[in-house]
């Protein structure tokens, strides 16, 4: 048994999870260049479209997947925070319809504050969500950072046939949420120390979470359109998606996945920093019928689930792969032609 005293990794960071996300407002000022970027016609999907990852045409009909993703602790167990940040960096594959092949580690760590076995603990919950997604951690990088740090880049690959893109949606689109809203809130709560002990391992769970259903999404021709809902919030993918497709959504704001216990934290003021800094870059194109909504529907996601733009005419099939997932099958909304803003929600 370990004498090693207990870490509670959330005081050694300013942020939490994809809550510790730049605000899209602000990316969008960062991403500004005055190079003229080199063309490659073998990339598909690159920064243009905010997709969950770039995407490389090998020319024989697949492509390779490439994406990062790291974040500051969003619970206090190292191996949890290990094994959170590390799926919620693998999920970005299967959002394109993809197969995950390796992934590099990223490891920030303050050793003045931190001994290194804690940070063996994160590495080996990162190796744990790899392990259950079937590849393996082939390396990494670290280095001595104020604040602890981690995630994993990763490597995928992608019939072309099947890729999945953020800016495909077609208009008559059915749209589907694979894990319930709230997760930002109840971490919030946690960090607060307002967090129930019934509900204490609601959010572990659900942020730890594979969204490997991805890739039998991506064998659903009718699928038109997918990414995963991460720290912009349901609004802002739902926003991307709507952006570079050129439609809109009508939302049904109860129909929408969301925890159930919401409520008393959101009046105990449980709600992150970046539900305001998300509505702040895409509230001007957003219309709620009650201006509660956006506690939710902004609140930022870690290793959210998959968000689904599904034909009609396959939406009975799209259903039936989420019942028997265990995962919500309720349609929250649609996607519908352009019209003055680009999200409607009542």
């Amino acid at each position: 048994m370990s004498n090693m005293p207990e870490y509670k990794l959330t005081q050694y960071s300013h942020g939490a999870g994809c809550g510790c996300k730049i605000s899209p407002a602000v990316l969008t000022d960062i991403l500004k260049s005055n190079i003229t970027p080199l063309i490659d016609p073998n990339l598909i999907v690159g920064n243009s479209s905010r997709d969950d990852a770039a995407v490389y045409d090998l020319g024989d009909g697949s492509a390779v997947i490439s994406t990062t993703d790291f974040f500051m602790p969003i619970v206090d167990d190292a191996f949890t925070f290990g094994k959170i940040a590390a799926t919620n960096a693998i999920s970005d594959i299967y959002a394109m319809g993809g197969q995950p092949l390796l992934a590099i580690a990223i490891l920030g760590w303050p050793v003045d504050k931190l001994p290194a076995e804690v940070a063996s603990q994160v590495m080996d919950g990162g190796r744990q969500a790899c392990k259950e997604a079937g590849i393996t951690l082939a390396g990494g990088h670290s280095i001595d950072s104020p604040e602890p740090i981690f995630g994993l880049a990763v490597t995928g690959r992608v019939d072309l046939k099947k890729l999945k893109r953020n800016d495909t949606a077609t208009a008559g689109c059915q749209l589907y949420l694979t894990k319930p809203l709230g997760v930002g809130i109840l971490t919030t709560a946690q960090k607060k120390g307002k967090l129930k002990e019934e509900h204490s391992e609601i959010a572990p769970k659900l942020m730890s979470q594979l969204n490997i259903l991805g890739k039998q999404l991506a064998n659903t021709d009718g699928v038109k359109a997918m990414t995963d809902v991460t720290g912009f919030s349901l609004i802002g993918h739902l926003s991307e998606m709507c952006e570079g497709s050129n439609l809109s959504a009508e939302v049904d704001f109860e129909r929408v996945p969301k925890l159930d216990m919401l409520d008393e934290y959101i009046q105990q003021g449980c709600i992150p920093g970046g539900t305001g800094r998300n509505w702040l870059s895409y509230g001007a194109d957003v219309e709620l019928k009650e201006e509660y909504y956006k506690n939710i529907l902004c609140d930022p996601q870690t290793s959210g689930g998959l968000l689904i733009a599904v034909e009609a005419n396959a939406a009975e099939d799209v259903e039936k792969l989420l019942r028997d997932a265990g995962m919500d099958a309720t349609c929250l909304g649609q996607l519908v032609e352009k019209k003055e803003k680009q999200v409607y929600v009542k």
